[in-house]
């Protein structure tokens, strides 16, 4: 029996939670199924309930079991509505061809034509004023203001849509809500962290993970900030640590202070010295100094 959109959407929104919450593949798939036998594809029902968007972002979901499911049924859709009655301009997707359903492509979108355009705003210009987002959602002005700042730190040098950058971006800040407990100083400095994660213009697989569902949003404000750095600043640090370790481990030659020897330059007999065999064992040792009035350094054997 054929589902109604209000069920289709049903549907849709719990597969958005399920990615969200982190659950596991088999209650994706059970929801895939339902939407496999219930939902015969037309125009009219993939424009008004949008599952096409949802489905879509399974194609990059973490389980290749998942991805499969989504991508067949995108292509059991695309061939309903091929063979269905055409009502309205077709949607385009990215060979031309017409069909309102997802592409093959992972990073295209289902959306009606009208939606499908590049965004035309610079992408390292784009914020909520630019897009003309509407971000007071959640009726508390600091909440919103949470809200904006995801939606600005997501689009910064994105093509993605305006509704699918604000969708991501309330889930965001609705997590990152329930996990500190509500409006208090460690949401507010989460929030500002996460921000500044996005905003790194060396860091942009991090945007792209979160704005595609690889990283889900209840994962993401959980994430400490050295796990939010990219591969390359990851292993620079990490090179950077081993260098200090090594360093570290180098045992440090200890000076003495003597006036028994005298600075050249400025006839002080303040000097810092150390000894170190640099040449064969049989070679006396090198005594290196340092003048502690002007600084000055010499050494002799």
């Amino acid at each position: 029996m054929a589902m109604e959109p209000k069920e289709i959407e049903l549907r849709g929104k719990a597969i958005g939670k399920a990615i969200q919450e982190g659950e596991p593949s088999a209650s994706i798939l059970k929801l895939l199924g339902d939407l496999r036998s219930g939902v015969k594809a037309t125009e009219d029902i993939l424009r008004q309930t949008r599952i096409g968007v949802t489905i879509n972002r399974l194609r990059t979901h973490k389980d290749p079991i998942v991805q499969k499911e989504a991508g067949d049924l995108v292509n059991k859709w695309r061939d309903e509505v091929k063979k269905g009655p055409k009502k309205g301009p077709p949607a385009k997707v990215a060979n031309g061809s017409a069909s309102p359903a997802p592409p093959p492509s992972a990073t295209a979108s289902p959306a009606p034509a009208q939606n499908k355009k590049k965004h035309d705003v610079a992408p390292d210009k784009r914020n909520h004023k630019t897009d003309k987002i509407k971000y007071q959602v959640t009726g508390h002005e600091a909440r919103d203001g949470c809200v904006r700042l995801m939606y600005d730190g997501l689009a910064f040098m994105s093509e993605a849509l305006p509704e699918e950058i604000i969708g991501v971006a309330k889930q965001i800040e609705d997590a990152a809500h329930r996990n500190a407990g509500g409006v208090n100083d460690a949401y507010k400095q989460k929030m500002r962290s996460l921000f500044q994660n996005l905003k790194n213009k060396t860091n942009p697989a991090l945007r792209k993970d979160v704005l595609r569902g690889k990283i889900s949003p209840k994962t993401f404000v959980t994430m400490t900030h050295d796990e939010m750095k990219s591969d390359t600043r990851r292993a620079e640090d990490e090179e950077l640590e081993k260098q200090n370790m090594n360093q570290a481990m180098v045992a440090q030659v200890e000076k003495s202070i003597s006036t028994e020897f005298q600075c050249g330059k400025c006839k002080q007999r303040k000097v810092a010295y150390s000894q170190a065999q640099t040449r064969s064992a049989d070679e006396p040792m090198t005594t290196f100094c340092e003048c502690m009035a002007c600084g000055n350094r010499w050494k002799f054997s």
